[in-house]
């Protein structure tokens, strides 16, 4: 088993000491709908994160979620590999985590570990977490986090076989 219990503390531990900046989640209006999301809504997977997706749907992701903060990147070797962003969700007045593998790394990479969550930084934890170990998706959800009223970030890691550590990212910090 490749990814022991002291790697998720130590992974745990490093998103603690990420800094971020301050921005206020869920606050304002949600996205305008676009045109073509009123005719017909798209179960297909994106970068973007589309709530409407299986993976989501399998997550208990809320269909009204929408992106909070600004995207993170986790890199190797001078690269993106991997996108982390958190979206929340009115409706449900949840949040969740998101990370999306770019097909490069896909490309060049058999199996990979994964995990996304939600770490508040208010209760200094993290919440809705979900790992894969020796996968090869590329959309990634967490479970759904009562925190909307922590500040919280979206917090993702991907360790390729082979590899000593894991990447990791923490999206914009919001309050």
């Amino acid at each position: 088993m490749r990814y022991t219990k002291r790697a998720v503390v130590a992974t745990a531990c490093a998103f603690a000491l990420i800094p971020a900046g301050a921005a206020v989640a869920g606050d304002g209006p949600a996205p305008a709908p676009s045109k073509s999301a009123k005719t017909s809504k798209s179960t297909a997977p994106t970068e973007a994160g589309n709530p409407a997706s299986a993976k989501a749907r399998v997550a208990g992701v809320c269909a009204d979620a929408y992106q909070v903060g600004k995207t993170a990147y986790i890199d190797r070797a001078g690269a993106h590999i991997a996108s982390v962003k958190q979206f929340y969700s009115k409706t449900c007045n949840e949040n969740y985590g998101y990370l999306w593998v770019w097909d490069s790394f896909r490309k060049t990479s058999k199996d990979y570990d994964v995990s996304v969550a939600v770490y508040s930084y208010s209760q200094e934890d993290f919440f809705g977490g979900r790992a894969w170990t020796d996968h090869n998706g590329q959309e990634f959800w967490s479970g759904g986090a009562a925190t909307v009223k922590d500040c919280t970030a979206a917090v993702g890691s991907l360790r390729r076989a082979g590899d000593p550590l894991a990447g990791q990212a923490a999206s914009q910090k919001m309050c």
